[in-house]
């Protein structure tokens, strides 16, 4: 056996619980790029390479698999130069410019450097990767240069990139086909064919199965092209030719984006923010079955995600509500009907994670179809009575009815296993995820003295989640004509708010508990989970007052945003994934909080305090997660090294923020739309929402700020909507 890699000992050495943990062992030695087209996903390196340079988690990933771990491109057997290498604003594209370094023989130069251009051009479309390279002469004379194009693959399925240690795998193979196609194989435990299908074009002088050279003879000023694709289980002979898959892959981002509501403000820095963060929602969205879905995140969560589709789905509702009603639903064709312990399955619960690969159709890991998330069945009983209140559409809530009845019955019985009112969470086999809310590392749930949380345990954001879903549901059924199922509903949250107030407050800290262990304690710490607790509306206002203060103290928020756990509390590490940390989402549903409980001054602080992270981040690109870190004059935040960028509801949030600040409430039914509380940032003088849609009606909503207050105007109403202000103490 060949002897282990750090990544598969650091594995192999974690505690059981956290068997799932994604490895860091060395640094990035060129910084990755990232693009995605529905299940295939594609990590470079600013060369536009793959595998060339150490640390990374390289490769062209398709339906949880890697189908190209190496693509290296050496000009002359050396390294070409990179000039410049920029993603397209659209995602559609990476553009890569290299010249060639100084080529000597014999101890002479016989190729100055810069004067072959290459234009290097990669982007994804149907399962295929594809690249053209742009070789231009811009010397006097003749040249002749050897370009080489070096690839591999191991068809490692996700999890072995992620660190996972394997004892067996399937077996690889590869083969030429003709002078301008290489087959790359792989037969998996699964009984499964894999195939990467390489086609050149032109074919290349040699070709071989881990390799193709290019011997090119140039005049002055000649310019030549090379197309290379790469396609994932390609079932047509030949790929659709470069320029027309060009074509189609710039204009379905367009035409999905078509009519959508889209904002333009004073400050050219947060629209930079914003339209990166569109331009990732749009590449993260993936067409399935029941409609556009949003995939969590590259590399890691490049998949359907339960809690995370939905939370991106409500931070996205009020300029893109289709999206809800696609999440809603795919997760309502996967729910749970059967008792399966290995998958946390339960009949009603909603879905966790969905993996296509090798590993997870042979269960050496649960996630095929995973149901070990204790928030996602609440969270999306709350996203189906949202997306009424915003669209008015009860055909499909109608349609989902059955769904969430199902989704409440769970609520109330297994996810209640001891009916004390408190929904919590006991994974069923040690292959799950130990903590399943939404901070879910082995060690995110503790005591005030440190120790883990253990038996089954009751979070206090889930149970706020649990509240406002059925406060929702309640809404839902009336309109639907099932009133008395309504005013059960309404009954039963509020036996729990009262029941939650009396469980978690914790006076000495003046916030809510993280959560109540198995034997029924408190974790009295001090944590955002409180923060995500005003969002849902159960928190008594007094005492939600008291949990926005103590948020925006300087334990808790570092500058940056709000960190995950306080400064001072005894897991508290500022480089940790959920224990002090910032998390933008995080940031974006207590900001939404903030809001619904009047606190606009401390949401104010919390909204500049991400829009100014933002500014210093790649592309203006907020990643899942940076470090907590106090900031300093004259320093950006401190990134965390294995964040998934981009990552789905980390884009959205500076829309939920907008949405927070701005008090946007719409009422499909009165075709109405309320600004409760409207007021801007400092760093933001003006605000234009252009086609803003309730039913058939447009809107166009322009906010300027005076000091304190905003005012509005709207330069364009289309179909009798009514746009009110409502100002309150």
């Amino acid at each position: 056996m060949s002897p282990k890699t750090a990544a598969q000992t650091l594995a192999d050495t974690l505690p059981a619980e956290d068997s799932f943990y994604i490895s860091a062992t060395q640094s990035t030695s060129r910084p990755r790029r990232s693009l995605k087209h529905n299940d295939t996903f594609i990590v470079l390196d600013t060369f536009g390479d793959m595998g060339a340079a150490a640390g990374g988690t390289d490769g062209l990933f398709h339906c949880d698999t890697r189908f190209l771990s190496r693509l290296q491109l050496l000009v002359n057997d050396a390294q070409p130069l990179l000039l410049g290498s920029n993603l397209r604003d659209d995602n559609a594209a990476l553009v890569v410019d290299l010249t060639n370094p100084d080529v000597f023989t014999d101890q002479r130069i016989v190729l100055e450097k810069d004067t072959l251009h290459i234009l290097r051009t990669l982007f994804l479309w149907r399962d295929t990767a594809y690249q053209r390279l742009g070789v231009r002469n811009y010397g006097d004379r003749t040249i002749e240069v050897r370009l080489s194009i070096l690839f591999a693959n191991d068809f490692a399925d996700l999890f072995e990139v992620r660190g996972t240690h394997r004892e067996r795998r399937g077996t690889a193979t590869a083969q030429l086909r003709g002078n301008d196609q290489v087959l790359l194989n792989y037969h998996g435990l699964d009984d499964t064919l894999r195939r990467t299908t390489l086609t050149f074009d032109p074919p290349p002088d040699k070709l071989a199965t881990n390799g193709a050279i290019y011997n090119l003879r140039l005049a002055a000023g000649e310019a030549c092209p090379i197309f290379l694709a790469a396609a994932c289980n390609q079932a047509e002979p030949r790929p659709v030719p470069f320029l027309r898959a060009l074509i189609r892959a710039r204009r379905e981002p367009r035409e999905g984006t078509s009519g959508r509501t889209s904002v333009e403000t004073s400050n050219e820095l947060f629209n930079e923010m914003l339209c990166r963060s569109a331009a990732d929602l749009e590449m993260l969205m993936t067409d399935t079955p029941q409609g556009r879905y949003p995939y969590a995140g590259i590399p890691w969560f490049s998949t359907t995600f339960g809690r995370d589709g939905l939370i991106t789905a409500l931070q996205m509702l009020w300029w893109s509500p289709d999206v809800a009603r696609g999440v809603l639903r795919r997760l309502a064709a996967y729910q749970a009907k059967t008792t399966d312990p290995l998958a946390d399955a339960e009949p009603g619960k909603i879905l966790h994670e969905m993996r296509g690969g090798e590993m997870a159709a042979l269960r050496e890991v649960p996630f095929g179809l995973y149901y070990g998330s204790v928030d996602s069945t609440p969270l999306f009983v709350l996203l189906a009575g949202l997306y009424l209140e915003r669209t008015g559409d009860v055909e499909t809530i109608t349609a989902l009815w059955p769904a969430v009845q199902a989704a409440l019955a769970w609520i109330a019985g297994p996810g209640d296993p001891d009916g004390d009112g408190f929904v919590e969470y006991l994974r069923a086999t040690d292959q799950g995820l130990a903590n399943q809310g939404w901070k879910d590392s082995h060690d995110a749930i503790f005591h005030a003295d440190g120790r883990l949380a253990e038996g089954a345990i009751a979070l206090a954001e889930v149970q706020g989640y649990v509240y406002a879903a059925k406060c929702m549901a309640a809404r839902c059924a009336r309109r639907i004509g099932r009133d008395g199922d309504a005013d059960k509903l309404d009954a039963e949250a509020a036996k729990l708010a009262a029941q939650f107030e009396a469980a978690f407050w914790c006076p000495d800290i003046e916030t809510y508990a993280l959560a109540l262990d198995g034997a029924k304690k408190p974790c009295a710490v001090r944590t955002s989970n409180a923060g995500q607790v005003l969002f849902t509306g159960i928190a008594d206002p007094a005492r939600a007052a008291l949990v926005a203060k103590g948020l925006l103290r300087s334990d808790f928020f570092s500058g940056w945003g709000i960190r995950t756990v306080a400064r001072g509390e005894p897991r508290y590490n500022p480089m940790s994934y959920h224990n002090g940390s910032i998390w933008p989402h995080d940031n974006a549903l207590i900001a939404l909080g903030l809001a619904r409980y009047g606190l606009k001054q401390p949401l104010d602080t919390l909204f500049e305090g991400i829009f100014h992270a933002g500014t210093y981040m790649d592309h203006r690109r907020l990643p899942e997660l940076f470090c907590g870190f106090q900031r300093q004059h004259g320093h950006g935040p401190t990134l965390y090294p294995v964040a998934n960028s981009p990552q789905a509801w980390a884009a959205a949030t500076p829309f939920a923020l907008l949405q927070a600040c701005l008090g946007l409430e719409f009422d499909p039914f009165s075709n109405e739309i309320t600004l409760s509380n409207p007021r801007l940032p400092s760093f933001l003088h003006e605000v234009t929402l252009h086609n803003l849609q309730l039913g058939s009606s447009h809107v166009d909503l322009r906010f300027r700020r005076h000091n304190e207050t905003v005012s509005l105007d709207t330069p364009r109403i289309d179909g009798g909507i009514q746009v009110s202000i409502v100002h309150s103490r």
